[in-house]
């Protein structure tokens, strides 16, 4: 059976420093770069049915140094709005505001709730599972956004996210086994 492959992208000086990086679009570092095109070579001989990239520029670099061709922009790919959060770390979040904040289940405020990512990722699973009829599809995006998906494609809520790490310029694997949707592979290369 056809499979969904997440690409997260690679390195860029606010992941590095685990700011939250949503609609502020920055480049990838000259590691990112070095990153994405190790993806490329750990992809080397897969083809892809279609190509679903967020449209920030660390998305579509990473896709383009990878050697995936983008069948498709879509703004539901897009990272959680961290709307007063962004470009800040949890640690000063918990210290400023509130030390018992979780992006998980609390949301950002002036940004996105859970609730509103879900709903967001559910249409991006939608599309893709019917693409898989035509082969493989790969999503090129973002950690926290990224996160959701495979929360989503194996039943859980938003939230279950939060129980998957997810570092950039790596590959997931989204699969059945016996009908049931699974992860078959989970934040791997580097």
């Amino acid at each position: 059976m056809a499979e969904i492959v997440l690409v997260r992208h690679g390195q860029t000086e606010w992941s590095m420093a685990g700011n939250h990086t949503s609609y502020t679009d920055i480049d990838l570092t000259t590691d990112g770069e070095r990153q994405a095109r190790e993806i490329g070579n750990l992809l080397a001989g897969r083809s892809f049915a279609a190509v679903i990239s967020s449209p920030r520029r660390r998305a579509l670099r990473t896709a383009e140094l990878a050697g995936l061709r983008v069948t498709e922009v879509d703004e539901d790919l897009t990272e959680w709005n961290y709307g007063r959060y962004e470009g800040i770390t949890s640690a000063e979040i918990h210290r400023r505001d509130d030390p018992t904040w979780s992006l998980w289940t609390d949301g950002a405020p002036g940004g996105e709730t859970p609730a509103q990512v879900g709903a967001r990722v559910d249409r991006v699973l939608e599309k893709a599972a019917k693409l898989l009829d035509d082969g493989d599809v790969a999503l090129v995006g973002h950690g926290h956004c990224l996160r959701v998906v495979g929360a989503r494609w194996i039943g859980l809520g938003t939230e279950g996210g939060g129980l998957l790490k997810l570092d950039t310029a790596t590959l997931s694997v989204l699969g059945f086994e016996h009908g049931t949707r699974v992860i078959q592979q989970w934040n791997s290369g580097q």
